[in-house]
């Protein structure tokens, strides 16, 4: 088996701009990832707002805690809001995440019809924080790459506030 090293300074996508209401539900989610890291999960925090503001849903991952290993924040949050909304309101709403979506979370936004995305931390800065330990490895394929398989669009916005992303997982990763 071959060593992955990890992606030097130079190979991290770019930071994108957001606007100040974007910036805001996204502090939300970061805010979320903390709590999930205070519990004892991995520090992932999701946020699912309306366009009028109204938040569907939120969740923090809790695998820790749980031991579901499903118990990601961004489903954790679909899960909620999928109990109080329909899809076609889901469809007109954004998921915030702390992280950028993992495969499995990507999937569950397709399938609550969500089109909207904005994220902090990119897959390839978390895997510098997550190591090569095989348990905290992840499928390297970008949120990006499932949500162009889809019949329709969704947007995605991110990394953003790396800075502020990153910090809940300083020294987080064993």
């Amino acid at each position: 088996m071959t060593a992955v090293t990890a992606p030097s300074v130079a190979t991290f996508p770019a930071e994108q701009p957001v606007a100040e209401r974007d910036a805001t539900y996204l502090r939300q989610a970061i805010a979320l990832s903390r709590t999930a890291r205070q519990r004892g999960n991995r520090p992932f925090g999701s946020v699912i707002v309306a366009p009028d503001g109204t938040v569907l849903g939120a969740g923090w991952n809790s695998n820790g805690e749980s031991g579901d290993c499903t118990a990601h924040a961004e489903v954790q949050a679909i899960r909620e809001a999928c109990q109080r909304h329909d899809r076609t309101a889901l469809e007109q709403a954004t998921l915030y995440a702390s992280g950028e979506p993992c495969v499995m979370c990507a999937g569950a936004i397709f399938w609550a019809n969500i089109r909207r995305v904005v994220y902090g931390i990119d897959d390839q800065r978390l895997r510098v924080f997550r190591g090569e330990r095989l348990d905290q490895r992840d499928v390297e394929l970008s949120c990006r790459d499932v949500f162009r398989a889809a019949p329709f669009a969704v947007e995605c916005t991110g990394p953003s506030l790396v800075d502020e992303a990153s910090q809940p997982h300083v020294g987080a990763w064993k």
